[in-house]
């Protein structure tokens, strides 16, 4: 039976997508769920449509990305932590700290769990960190540590 994904749907398909599925599965899970409606030609439109909006999307998304790796790259991220007379840092810089810091210097919001931290920051100096930004766009950022 084919249907019209109305969700994303893991295993299956994504928003918008025409898939082909058991008749059992759309009758008795996604139709009742919600998630899916049965192919007609008025459907086939939408989700042409859909798909054309998602793809546009995602494509200046992605853009955008490139354009804020671009920045991460031209441009080092400075980090003021509390150090001692050898340069060792009282603690290590995180990826918080280095989320807080991007956010405060460039106004650009990343996630935690997508800053990559190769070694441990535990000294003064420069630093070289990965950051994802949008699906497989990532940028590196040089992290510049100075002692306060």
């Amino acid at each position: 039976m084919k249907v019209l994904l109305r969700r994303d749907v893991k295993g299956t398909g994504r928003r918008g997508d025409i898939v082909t599925v058991t008749s059992g599965h759309a009758r008795n899970y996604l139709i009742p769920n919600g998630l899916a409606v049965e192919a007609t030609d008025g459907a086939v439109a939408q989700a042409d449509t859909v798909k054309r909006s998602r793809d546009v999307r995602e494509a200046a998304d992605r853009d955008s990305a490139r354009l804020i790796a671009a920045v991460f790259a031209a441009t080092p991220l400075v980090v003021n932590a509390k150090a001692g007379a050898t340069g060792k840092l009282f603690g290590s810089v995180t990826a918080s700290d280095i989320v807080t810091a991007v956010e405060q210097q460039f106004h650009v919001v990343i996630e935690r769990k997508h800053v990559d931290i190769a070694t441990p920051i535990r000294d003064v100096g420069s630093h070289q960190v990965s950051v994802g930004l949008y699906g497989d766009v990532r940028g590196t950022l040089t992290v510049e540590v100075y002692a306060t």
